[in-house]
């Protein structure tokens, strides 16, 4: 998943240093530990997906194509997953910040979006109840009418016996003046008193410690997000602006699991609260 922001992101300092042994390896922030997952746009195979549930406890399942893709290699893998042990992340793509221009289409086309995401996880097999991640790849803040066709989208979710979840920027963006705006705050304000749950995207070091599978993943709020579910600590490929002095990345700029030496299968990783973060 890419995102794109109305400014320049702010890379916070702090105590902790980029390493095997920082943040996630040592359990210096919080208490108890997380889950290890992944998440990737395209399906990676069953023997790809049997040799990485060796290090993750779950991953991100697409609902619709992902963004800029009109196919879905992630549709009908339910129960291959299922018989291996994953839990799952359930995703639907969300319009990009552009495409909204009314807040009269806004809803309409939220209402649209979310009964085509449930429509696709009915059709699957998963149970009612479970948590839709709508990906918003704009960061920054949102303009009026994208809250708006998040609430339309979210409304309709809880409607349809699901429950609503986002997955957006947990990094602030400085919008000038001596203003910064975190997107996970900013819906939060707006689309209140909606019960959104967060999966957010933090890649800087720190307070992510770069691209390394680790075995006591703290939990997801060490992003520094409030009540995040899920923090994607790291993007492939990485994101030069933000990921630059983040170690453990390959010659090609992307992350790869521990179990894959032969580099075939890049990936974003995440921790989470849950080893099933949309059915916790």
């Amino acid at each position: 998943m890419r995102w794109h922001t109305k400014g320049r992101v702010i890379v916070l300092a702090g105590v902790l240093a980029c390493g095997v042994g920082s943040l996630l390896g040592g359990g210096q922030v919080g208490t108890g530990h997380g889950n290890l997952g992944f998440d990737r746009n395209d399906y990676p195979g069953h023997a790809a997906m049997k040799e990485l549930r060796k290090e993750f406890t779950f991953a991100g399942y697409w609902l619709t194509p992902p963004p800029g893709a009109k196919t879905n290699s992630w549709t009908g893998k339910r129960k291959e997953m299922e018989a291996l042990g994953y839990g799952f992340l359930l995703l639907a793509r969300g319009r990009a910040g552009n495409a909204i221009r009314t807040a009269a289409e806004a809803g309409k086309i939220g209402v649209g979006d979310a009964r085509d995401a449930v429509r696709s996880a009915k059709a699957q097999g998963f149970a009612s109840g479970g948590i839709v991640f709508i990906d918003i790849e704009d960061g920054g803040r949102l303009t009026a009418e994208y809250h708006a066709y998040l609430r339309a989208w979210a409304d309709e979710i809880v409607s349809l016996g699901f429950r609503p979840g986002v997955y957006c920027s947990g990094m602030a963006v400085d919008e000038g003046g001596g203003a910064r705006t975190v997107t996970a705050d900013d819906i939060r304000s707006n689309e209140a008193p909606r019960d959104f749950a967060y999966w957010v995207f933090d890649d800087a070091c720190p307070p992510s410690p770069g691209c390394t599978s680790v075995s006591n993943p703290p939990l997801p709020t060490a992003s520094g997000v409030k009540n995040a579910a899920v923090w994607q600590f790291v993007r492939s490929p990485r994101v030069q602006e933000t990921a630059a002095k983040c170690i453990g990345y390959a010659a090609d700029a992307n992350c790869y699991a521990a179990v894959d030496a032969a580099k075939k299968w890049h990936l974003d990783m995440n921790v989470a609260a849950s080893s099933n973060p949309s059915f916790k």
